[in-house]
């Protein structure tokens, strides 16, 4: 790659190149003329491609030529689609295959807050959770009392509490007791209440709903105490009277929270979210494999990345299950892939209803081809445990967690299995943050860095541009995770994003 060429070759093998910038009709991409007008980040064919043909990119399928493709021509959805059996084709898992030795350990460390039980956070919250829906305006008028921005003295003499959140959703009851609809329910709620970047939780039900709080207590294996109190709207009295007890409780743990102090711990503690929204053409290009680098270098640290979003990894898995540290953890990861196939069905869908039109707009085709890149976000380091939506990541180093697609659900599934950290690639500009975790954005390209730095954290649109390379730009990925882990604002937290992004998976029926 050079700052010269208006094309990108990622793999010699590949049938067609990247476009750099908008290439027009009779340019000459590696002796090929061009064949009318290609924009930014989509691409060119560089041989006769027959219909039905496999088309590659990185050397890996992204789909089948769905007409004859001649030499020049934009490749794209009018001749690219997934082939007759919808992607279904033949992968070599190779369980364990890629697998490598442990990395020399170092030893970086950041600012955090510790915790009596031997965890570190990245930031020092007070969180107000809802148990079902009919909670939630109370929640956040618990939360609003402490708004630093309507009422800046509530919070004035407690400097080192970074905020009061209320994290509300749309469920917790029209749904069965049991069954997976509410476990994963619970299972996000525990893991929220027992995050390391809340100092101290309140949880508030109404009181009739199927998601009842002393169920959902014993089955996290959760009990009432300091840090943790739970209470009802029903039992309470009413509205007024549970915002005035939960305001009550807020105050008495603001005592506490304010005690923590940033100390320095090793990076062992950061466990960062992988999340790509909006991607484009150049996200497995440039700001994906540049988080790879970074997550490298974390797991080099003892630190931990999650990598998710199962409809996005789809037609990628193997490149997954080669890195896997056993077969069993390989074909756990299969096992949620094939879930999602019968998921997808079941609901008159198919895995290739991913790519969203914003996607399709900055160039990206299939799944196939998406999942390619999404994966880059994962580096090179082995794959430890695969885990299923919300459960607690106990592992060290690269792991998966099957979620959907949808970044809002998939990060908050993150968050409750433990990450204190999330990164975000996009290519298109999306908008998103993720309290209590920071989320740091990243950049696919320059001209979105132009448009929208007030959102965007780094560029890693450089890559692209020429004037950095995708390890140099892992590098600054990295020391960019360690000092907003140690307390500098993210974008997304300078406007105040986090709390309606708070999205558990709802799954199942709704009755």
């Amino acid at each position: 790659m050079t700052q010269t060429t208006p094309f990108i070759r990622l793999h010699a093998n590949d049938d067609v190149l990247i476009a750099r910038t908008q290439l027009v009709g009779g340019t000459l991409v590696e002796n090929v003329a061009v064949k009318g007008l290609i924009p930014p980040g989509h691409k060119v064919a560089m041989r006769a491609i027959a219909q039905g043909q496999s088309v590659r990119r990185y050397n890996q399928i992204i789909g089948f030529a769905s007409r004859d493709i001649a030499p020049g021509e934009h490749v794209h959805t009018h001749n690219l689609d997934m082939g007759p059996n919808k992607g279904d084709f033949e992968r070599d898992y190779a369980f364990g295959a890629d697998t490598k030795a442990p990395p020399a350990r170092q030893q970086a460390t950041f600012m955090g807050y510790k915790r009596s039980d031997g965890r570190v956070a990245t930031r020092n919250y007070i969180g107000i959770l809802s148990s079902v829906n009919c909670s939630a305006t109370a929640a956040r008028a618990i939360a609003d009392h402490f708004s630093r921005q309507t009422n800046p003295s509530a919070l004035a003499a407690f400097p080192n509490v970074d905020d009061v959140v209320a994290l509300t959703h749309g469920t917790g009851c029209g749904m069965a007791t049991d069954g997976l609809g509410m476990n994963i329910l619970e299972r996000t709620l525990a893991g929220y209440a027992r995050h390391a970047n809340f100092c101290g939780v309140l949880v508030v039900g109404l009181g009739c709903e199927a998601n009842q709080l002393n169920t959902w207590l014993a089955n996290s294996h959760l009990a009432d105490g300091e840090a943790l109190q739970t209470f009802n709207i029903q039992d309470t009295g009413g509205t007024r009277k549970t915002v005035e007890k939960g305001i009550a409780l807020v105050q008495q743990m603001l005592v506490k929270a304010n005690q923590a102090k940033r100390e320095p711990c090793s990076a062992e503690h950061i466990t960062i979210g992988l999340q790509c929204g909006g991607s484009d053409g150049y996200s497995g290009i440039s700001a994906n494999p540049a988080l790879g680098v970074a997550v490298d270098i974390l797991v080099a640290h003892g630190g931990t990345a999650i990598l998710s979003e199962t409809p996005e990894i789809y037609g990628a898995e193997h490149l997954l299950t080669r890195r896997a540290v056993s077969r069993e953890v390989g074909e756990k990861l299969v096992s949620r892939i094939k879930w999602w196939e019968q998921y997808t069905a079941l609901n008159g869908g198919e895995m290739n209803n991913n790519p969203s039109p914003g996607n399709k707009a900055g160039g990206l085709t299939t799944i196939l081809e998406k999942s390619l890149g999404a994966v880059a976000k994962g580096g090179t380091s082995n794959l430890e445990a695969v885990y299923e939506y919300s459960e607690p990541v106990t592992a060290k180093g690269f792991v998966y967690m099957d979620t959907p697609g949808y970044d809002p659900v998939s990060a908050t599934g993150q968050v409750a299995g433990g990450a204190n950290m999330i990164c975000f690639t996009t290519g298109r500009g999306s908008a998103y943050g993720c309290a209590p975790a920071p989320s740091l954005k990243l950049s696919t390209n320059t001209a979105l860095w132009n448009k929208q730095q007030d959102d965007m954290d780094i560029n890693c649109g450089e890559i692209v541009d020429g004037t950095s390379d995708i390890q140099a730009m892992g590098q600054r990925i990295f020391q960019m995770v360690l000092d907003a882990a140690s307390g500098k604002a993210t974008k997304s937290e300078q406007h105040g994003y986090g709390q309606s992004e708070f999205v558990p998976w709802q799954i199942g029926a709704v009755m």
